[in-house]
């Protein structure tokens, strides 16, 4: 958040006046204590309330790790929105008359929740006064976040007319709108307006400007930019600048000089940073050196003590992209040895490598030893796998993939591949058995809406087998399913071709 927040505490001038009023007298009326009371009561039984909200929040993350992202920005926004109703409902009871800091604050609640359109309202009935810089920047933030071009230049101008442009913070939310919209090459005529405004860009203007040279793969402009920052005084170049100069000499394929960018990236790293030195072997991964991804690996390790999944997952991540399999192991075993709380994004990660390289058997067999274990997989890891061996021609073991799948077909929003799954119903009904054929059918039922695919297999079987197939005709009749004459003679010929061998 690019809001400035100074103050996160009520201070005693922000109370209602007749508490105020009860000091300087020397009284207190049996009124003003009851008010007050009234007020700590209120307060207390919200923190209460906050309290367990926090307990449940937390016990849901517990239960639902696997989906620990998608979870978390639930939380996330969940969590605004109660700030945002505590907020109101502490103005509206007049426990906190709000400074123009407390405004900022909640006009950016307001921004993430409701959008701009509610944090221009809550603007405009602001008193005078307490339309600042805070206030206006607040509402240009909630402009940029959402995109919005024309309202976040004309905000500016109105900005720059007030005298309130006078901090790298208002420019630097300019260079980020340009940023997300792609209008990357206005990004360095930003910084330029700074300096010409005498307003000295921070670290975050020099590194903003340095990737919009960066993404136009202009590296002398890059280059430029990143000498002016290094000789800046007020300027302390941490790792992330560094690491961001190094990944696009990367992708420009200048080695030698992403290797003194990282070198020096690593040594401004702070001694217990992982999520630096994630970054960093990410970074070495993407070069293709296998020695440096082990090396800061161990580095990490000593140096963080404990490593977390996230660094796990990180680590993993990159020998999977080098093809380092058998080191990706090693690291697996390491992670079920550190006691870490079970997450399956980690052998997810080594999965997805092994059916990379086509070593389904090895991707299954993690799976199975997970499973056997008590252990959570997903239907969509099993049906990677199944994807494989059908691409294979394995369809047979395809069918034991998806057919796990199924058995974890709670996870609602999961739907099979509709090529996977044409060609293990194709096979079922040329080689599979009724009873399987069944079994499969039905329990697909409970994923996706029947389909013709489904009762063709069930029909083709059934023939094959010489069983009666009127209850799959009939059932075929009841949920409205065709198959068309030229299905049909290729199903029945199967029976006629059966009969036919016999008789010879």
């Amino acid at each position: 958040m690019l809001v400035e927040i100074t103050r996160k505490k009520c201070e005693p001038s922000a109370f209602p006046v007749y508490l105020k009023a009860s000091e300087e007298s020397g009284s207190t009326s049996t009124a003003v204590a009851a008010a007050e009371e009234n007020n700590c009561l209120l307060l207390m039984e919200e923190n209460k309330n906050l309290r367990k909200q926090k307990l449940e929040l937390q016990v849901q993350i517990a239960q639902f790790k696997t989906l620990e992202g998608k979870l978390l920005d639930c939380v996330a926004q969940c969590m605004d929105d109660h700030q945002n109703k505590i907020s109101e409902w502490m103005k509206q009871k007049g426990i906190c008359i709000f400074s123009p800091v407390e405004h900022a604050v909640q006009l950016d609640l307001i921004g993430k929740v409701r959008g701009f359109v509610s944090a221009e309202e809550y603007f405009d009935d602001l008193r005078e006064e307490d339309k600042n810089f805070k206030t206006y920047g607040a509402l240009l933030n909630c402009y940029v976040r959402q995109r919005q071009v024309d309202k976040s230049l004309a905000h500016l101008r109105k900005m720059k007319e007030m005298g309130f442009v006078s901090s790298p913070l208002t420019y630097n939310d300019i260079m980020c709108l340009y940023t997300n919209v792609g209008q990357h090459e206005k990004v360095p005529g930003v910084l330029a307006e700074m300096k010409e405004n005498n307003v000295p860009p921070d670290n975050f203007s020099y590194r903003i400007c340095i990737n919009s040279y960066g993404v136009r793969s202009d590296l002398e402009g890059m280059e430029k930019v990143f000498k002016e920052m290094e000789s800046q005084p007020h300027i302390v170049v941490d790792w992330n600048t560094y690491a961001v100069v190094a990944n696009f000499y990367i992708k420009e394929g200048q080695t030698d000089k992403a290797m003194d960018a990282l070198k020096k990236s690593e040594e401004r790293l702070e001694s217990k940073d992982g999520l630096g030195y994630n970054h960093l072997i990410s970074l070495y991964a993407s070069m293709g050196n296998k020695g440096e991804v082990l090396r800061l690996w161990g580095v990490e390790k000593s140096a963080c003590k404990r490593c977390i999944n996230r660094d796990y997952m990180g680590m993993l991540v990159s020998l999977v992209r080098l093809g380092e399999l058998d080191e990706a192991e090693k690291v697996m075993e390491e992670w079920e040895l550190s006691g870490n709380c079970y997450d399956f994004r980690v052998p997810q990660t080594l999965i997805i490598g092994y059916t990379v390289k086509g070593l389904y058997e090895r991707a299954e067999a993690l799976l199975e030893d997970l499973m056997e274990k008590g252990k959570t997989t997903t239907a969509r890891s099993w049906e990677i796998v199944a994807a494989g061996y059908a691409n294979t021609g394995e369809t047979e073991k395809a069918f034991k993939c998806l057919k796990a799948a199924l058995c974890l077909s709670s996870e609602k929003r999961w739907k099979p591949n509709l090529g996977v799954l044409t060609t293990v119903l194709s096979w079922l009904g040329d080689e599979g058995s009724a009873e399987d054929t069944e079994a499969f059918v039905g329990a697909l039922r409970n994923v996706i809406p029947v389909n013709k695919h489904m009762y063709r297999a069930l029909l083709k079987v059934y023939v094959r087998e010489g069983k009666e197939v009127s209850s799959v005709t009939d059932r075929m009749e009841a949920d409205e399913i065709d198959v068309d004459d030229e299905e049909a003679e290729d199903i029945f010929a199967t029976r006629e071709n059966k009969e036919h061998i016999s008789a010879d």
